[in-house]
């Protein structure tokens, strides 16, 4: 396996007071502050930066407003680093200096790769019972509090041809096409073993070029509830979900983010191998979703936004 997955994001954003919150909120970790950058990392060590609008030490913005500066991917070796190096001479952008290789993709992001940083975590996770498979013996299901991702899974970005963006992350770094739209999207994983997807590129008919949302890994749809009722009673604003997309199998629950797009929280995608068969879809509202709750639950009375909470103590209690 060449590249693992996502090992730093850094967002540009200049409302530092909103994002700590926001990000705390949401789980992570504050483990540097200067008046310049914000640094939060996962359970796993992935970084999550958030820098100044103006800051020159990255490339200009790929869309106005808060948004996604720099990507970095983590990879097993250094030989990787330099055997990506060799690759990218003539790529705009590129650099090649403290164990970190770096060039512009064709949507105009920077991307480095890196030896990955993260470290291996244990977790506790609920199991699920199934007529055929019964692992979960006299234990119940978690209930969780909040939520507290273990890493950046994935990132999805609005592209302006989408056909040359799947070409050189192909090319370049031996990313998968997992799955497609034709002309449209595709959604692509590090290796040929791995999750569904670690990054999805979008064309729109506009061209439009931009962040759509980064998600975050949990372990299992009950933390996925539970961290989403949690942002919720925060204050934080829902745009879809819970629900459940059908393309990768991932529960899902996105909310509107300060720093840039929108923020997910998902679990339980598809795990696939060189033996997959990319698919094609058209797209259309089912295929994102098999289901899911617009505009979210209220994180006190467990009930959809807007609808009245049950009165007694059971549901049978009413006046």
């Amino acid at each position: 396996m060449d590249v693992i997955g996502i090992d730093e994001i850094t967002y540009g954003a200049d409302d530092f007071d909103t994002c700590r919150q926001f990000f705390a909120d949401w789980g992570l970790t504050l483990s540097a502050e200067t008046p310049e950058k914000l640094t939060f990392s996962t359970l796993n060590g992935c970084l999550v930066n958030v820098v100044k609008t103006t800051d020159t030490r990255y490339p200009p913005a790929i869309e106005a407003g808060p948004t996604m500066r720099h990507v970095v991917w983590g990879v097993s070796s250094d030989d990787i680093v330099n055997r990506f190096a060799g690759r990218l001479a003539d790529v705009p952008g590129f650099s090649h200096e403290n164990g970190r290789v770096s060039c512009i993709d064709p949507n105009g992001m920077l991307v480095s790769f890196q030896k990955t940083r993260k470290r291996d975590v244990s977790v506790q996770c609920g199991e699920s019972n199934t007529w055929n498979s019964k692992p979960r013996i006299n234990a119940r299901s978690p209930v969780y509090e909040r939520a507290q991702p273990i890493e950046v899974g994935h990132v999805v970005f609005f592209v302006s041809d989408v056909a040359a963006a799947e070409q050189f992350y192909t090319e370049k770094f031996g990313f998968v096409a997992s799955d497609r739209y034709p002309n449209r999207g595709v959604f692509m994983r590090c290796d040929a073993d791995g999750g569904h997807h670690d990054l999805f590129l979008l064309e729109t008919p506009d061209k439009k070029v931009g962040l759509n949302h980064v998600a975050f890994a949990v372990r299992d749809i009950h933390e996925v509830f539970g961290g989403g009722l949690h942002f919720d009673r925060c204050g934080w604003k829902t745009q879809l979900g819970p629900g459940r997309h059908p393309i990768s199998s991932a529960y899902f629950w996105y909310f509107v983010n300060p720093a840039g797009g929108l923020i997910e929280y998902y679990a339980d995608e598809d795990q696939l191998t060189e033996d997959w068969e990319p698919r094609e879809f058209e797209p259309a509202p089912t295929r994102f979703a098999e289901w899911a709750v617009d505009g979210g639950l209220d994180g006190n009375t467990r009930r959809q936004k807007n609808v009245a909470a049950p009165e007694g103590k059971f549901l049978t209690d009413r006046k």
